[in-house]
């Protein structure tokens, strides 16, 4: 979903999966093609997979803090107005 609330639509993540896919593939095409010995090929995909594990763990964390905090203002902006219309009443 994006900040708005609403779904991406289905070209979008189609999009972002296929450009994953893409990037993936030539990156392990060019690490393939390299000149050098087949442990150095290894460590490098190693690095690779690693980078890519992170960035998708980092990603996740960011929306996990983005989502609870939005939540967290939602709760305390009900309390406000939870509050307020007591006040309202009482007057």
């Amino acid at each position: 979903m994006n900040q708005n609330g609403q779904p991406h639509s289905g070209a979008w993540v189609t999009f972002t999966y296929a450009s994953f896919a893409a990037s993936a593939f030539l990156v392990a095409i060019g690490i393939f093609f390299l000149p050098i010995d087949l442990w150095m090929k290894g460590y490098l995909t190693m690095g690779i997979v690693m980078l890519i594990q992170t960035c998708i763990t980092l990603t996740k964390t960011v929306r996990d803090n983005h989502e609870s905090s939005r939540l967290v203002n939602r709760i305390e902006d009900a309390k406000a107005e939870r509050l307020l219309m007591e006040v309202s009443k009482a007057a």
